[in-house]
């Protein structure tokens, strides 16, 4: 496993790290708390001590499944959570991947930090950060004020912002980097959907920002599993995805036989090494829901890295768009 700092901070995380989600929430078909904590414990086991959750997940389990699985080793390990998002007071049923009313007020972001400290079992947290921020929070100088004070106060290591839920907030994005003083942003970004993570890349390094990246594996499409006849449970949320999705996303797959032919990578462990190129990308977020695929995420960044030669081929066919003539099919569906 390889480490890196976040930005210009000292924290350090694991360059492939564990997105909390796919073991704490139904979306990924998986909904067993035992088998989850056993999964992020093999993660640890195999060098990843990153990782990032919500404490919108499954309303607070996405912490307390930390909790449990690394409760006496806090000190080994690097967490990021995130906020804003009020299931506090909005109890009700959600439809699918309704979002929830946020709340960024300080006030909200008091609670819901003592909150998530209390779920987390510590009295600090790695990385805060505003859960799918609008401008309208970006602007907010009382918001800023308070992340500051628990800055000080040592209740937060740093804090930074996760763009969604879906591919896009390019405005936002920038805006967070460049008018406030955050360490970190998270994102999707991965080699069949690249816009507008290219740009936010540049502001980030030129302004020292670490990045996280979700979705490396374009919710699956770049691990290599999946055929035409693939079909995905009801609780699966790709369930829901127009087939277009899947037929196209293989196409573009048989274009890049060349990331494996040879190089000791798997497709998966190329998309992840694609990803890492970026000096500004501080860590990799895959999709982990099975230990054989937790093992190969784990082992990727030991792979050898793409060469510009890879690179540039790859950059050759997203810009010609994999030489496919039907009509792309919307990407802003990748979320979390």
């Amino acid at each position: 496993m390889q480490y890196r700092k976040i930005g210009n901070t000292d924290i350090e995380v694991s360059a492939v790290g564990f997105g909390v989600w796919t073991v704490s929430t139904t979306w990924w078909g998986l909904g067993d708390e035992d088998y989850g904590v056993s999964l992020l414990r093999q993660a640890y086991d195999l060098g990843i001590t990153f990782f990032d959750t919500a404490d919108t997940y499954s309303n607070g389990a996405g912490e307390t499944i930390l909790a449990k699985a690394f409760g006496d080793m806090r000190d080994k390990i690097t967490i990021a959570t995130k906020f804003g998002y009020d299931f506090y007071n909005n109890t009700g049923d959600r439809t699918g991947h309704q979002e929830l009313p946020q709340d960024f007020s300080p006030k909200f972001v008091r609670f819901a930090v003592e909150q998530s400290l209390q779920r987390l079992g510590t009295d600090y947290i790695d990385m805060y950060q505003m859960h799918n921020p609008r401008m309208s929070a970006i602007a907010s100088d009382e918001l800023f004020a308070a992340l500051e004070d628990m800055k000080r106060e040592g209740k937060i290591r740093t804090y930074g912002a996760a763009l969604g839920p879906a591919i896009g907030w390019e405005e936002e994005g920038h805006a967070v980097m460049q008018e406030r003083s955050i360490d970190v942003l998270q994102m999707i970004y991965n080699l069949f959907e690249q816009d507008p993570g290219r740009n936010l890349l540049s502001t980030a390094e030129a302004e020292g920002i670490g990045v996280l990246v979700r979705v490396p594996h374009s919710s699956g499409l770049l691990e290599g599993k999946y055929t035409e006849e693939t079909t995905f449970s009801e609780n699966d949320h790709r369930s829901h995805r127009q087939r277009e999705w899947l037929t196209e996303g293989l196409k573009k797959l048989e274009k890049i036989s060349f990331l494996t032919e040879g190089t000791g990578r798997t497709i998966g462990q190329a998309a992840i090494q694609f990803v890492l190129a970026s000096p500004a990308i501080a860590s990799v977020l895959p999709n982990i829901y099975n230990p054989d695929q937790l093992k190969e995420f784990a082992e990727a960044s030991d792979t050898p890295p793409l060469t510009s030669e890879e690179l540039a081929r790859l950059a050759d066919l997203y810009d010609n768009r994999f030489y496919l003539d039907e009509t792309p099919v919307d990407a802003r569906t990748s979320g979390q």
